[in-house]
């Protein structure tokens, strides 16, 4: 028995990853995030009985983590870059 509704989004999931390749890191981290707390959220939500509801959800909270996640990488890889300069610019020993 096959299900067209599972091929037709599997085919979809399929066509739309490529056109993530040439988003900024924090539009990725944030979409990622988005995705994966609505698929959550959905798994939650029919579970309650709305699905529809638990992927709104879902995705709104995902969708922050998301872009909190990519506030800290961003500042942890600013703290790095910091401290390469300034090891770079003391006078050697």
């Amino acid at each position: 028995m096959t299900h067209p509704f599972l091929t037709a989004a599997a085919l979809a999931a399929m066509l739309g990853l490529p056109a993530c390749a040439d988003l900024d890191p924090t539009t990725q981290r944030t979409m990622t995030g988005a995705a994966g707390g609505a698929a959550g959220g959905a798994l939650i939500g029919a579970m309650a009985g709305n699905a529809g509801l638990g992927a709104a959800i879902g995705a709104a909270a995902g969708g922050t983590g998301g872009f909190v996640w990519d506030r800290h990488v961003q500042s942890r890889d600013r703290a790095f870059q910091q401290g390469v300069a300034a090891g770079r610019a003391s006078p050697p020993r």
